[in-house]
């Protein structure tokens, strides 16, 4: 890798990390920010990265960051947050959630031709998965009802995860014939191996974690590298056995998380020290600060490459993949709920794509499949304008709906939307 791109990647680290405070104000968005500044020192600008030449290190990113933030937003969600937030997150999930695949599947048949029907289908389950990091503005306003902010992130939290098997699956599909495994082995191995690696590595882990905490052999900074070493065994153990890692990372977040949750309060463990939320608290954090690098990486070696070859096409899916394709199903997923159309407006928009979208989309391209070029061109072009239009309209959006809401809560003070009104959002 460039060393000068080396240099600039710290700089715009140092940069936003003093000013992002100030920037979370603004339309400049932590991932707008980084993926501006890949595309300025990418082909399209100073040449100072390129795909080509250092495919390991993209890759190695952007899967990284995937496998970090998997295990710790599955690490961090509690059955009572399904619970708590009453029927949001579950209609979202259980119902919007395989509407938006299969809307983004019959959306691409007549906008992307020459795809096959597998490949089809790969475009909208990739562009299924939501990612809080892009509209983080609107998921953390606080003048946003603590329904809306806490539905927004159980859902981001495990949308990701839930895609996974459908994503392998329908991957495998595509793959057959063409010298990869087929779907019966890709169902073994990604889905029943991996998921039982998980397993293993995030109880034996949560396991552990409680067996030391209840002698007080472990130091509160070390607990956060145990944590860390998790889902990396998880990760390589199914890497080892060609199953899927990112799958594997999952299932051990959940087994962790809710493993060391159950602790006995008999064992004398002070209860913030037995929190996974707490135990992941560094794997999180260091998730985040590679899900940016990845922004910039990005914006150099990914976006800038698609933007010399768009079409439209290109373009028009990925309009109607931030609108139609994400809003009907949720619309659909709430009728009944009681929720204004104001609100249900709210959660449609913001479904931005990220992270788990790219890493998705570069998985499928080293699968070489015969329309490899217009399926990962849909795809970037989705993400580039999810982080520019998300991050742009977090801020107002999120001021404007907070506005409604407390005027019309004035007014109706049993509105839907402030059914939690006495409760913590979770993180």
């Amino acid at each position: 890798m460039n060393g000068w791109a080396v240099v600039i990647a710290g700089g715009v680290v140092i940069g936003y990390g003093a000013l992002s405070r100030r920037l979370s104000t603004t339309l400049l968005s932590g991932p707008m920010v980084f993926m501006l500044f890949g595309l300025a020192i990418g082909p399209l600008g100073l040449d100072l990265l390129d795909a080509a030449k250092d495919p390991e290190v993209t890759r190695a990113l952007l899967e990284s960051s995937l496998v970090l933030l998997l295990f710790a937003d599955a690490a961090g969600i509690r059955a009572r947050d399904l619970r708590r937030e009453e029927f949001l997150p579950l209609r979202l999930l259980a119902v919007g959630l395989p509407l938006t695949m299969a809307l983004g599947w019959l959306a691409a048949w007549p906008l992307l031709p020459g795809l096959s029907v597998w490949e089809l289908a790969l475009v909208g389950i990739i562009l299924a998965p939501t990612d809080a990091a892009l509209g983080q503005q609107a998921f953390s306003n606080e003048r946003v009802p603590p329904l809306i902010r806490g539905g927004l992130t159980v859902e981001s939290g495990l949308n990701d995860g839930m895609v996974l098997p459908f994503f392998v699956l329908a991957l495998a599909a595509a793959g057959e014939g063409y010298g990869h495994p087929g779907v019966a082995e890709t169902f073994l191995r990604a889905l029943l191996l991996s998921g039982a690696i998980g397993f293993a590595a995030g109880w034996t882990g949560a396991s552990l974690l409680r067996w030391s905490l209840a002698r007080g052999w472990s130091s509160s900074d070390w607990r956060q590298f145990l944590a860390l070493a998790v889902p990396v065994i998880a990760y390589v153990a199914c890497a080892v056995v060609e199953g899927s890692g990112f799958i594997g990372a999952w299932v051990a977040g959940l087994a962790f998380g809710i493993h060391l949750r159950r602790t006995p309060a008999d064992l004398g463990i002070p209860p913030q020290d037995s929190d996974p939320a707490q135990n992941t608290r560094f794997t999180e954090r260091l998730g985040l600060l590679l899900a940016s690098l990845s922004f910039l990486v990005f914006g150099a070696v990914i976006l800038g490459p698609t933007l010399q070859n768009l079409t439209w096409r290109m373009v028009v899916y990925a309009l109607l993949s931030l609108t139609v394709i994400r809003m009907l199903p949720v619309a659909l997923a709430l009728a009944g709920t009681g929720l204004r159309p104001a609100s249900v407006a709210y959660i449609g928009w913001f479904g931005p794509r990220g992270l788990a979208s790219l890493v998705f989309g570069l998985l499928a391209l080293e699968e070489h499949l015969p329309g490899e070029t217009l399926l990962s061109g849909a795809i970037v072009v989705t993400v580039g304008l999810s982080i520019i239009l998300h991050g742009a309209s977090a801020p107002f959006l999120g001021k404007r709906y907070g506005a409604w809401f407390t005027r019309t809560l004035g007014v109706e003070p049993n509105l839907r939307e402030n059914a939690l009104a006495d409760h913590d959002v979770p993180h």
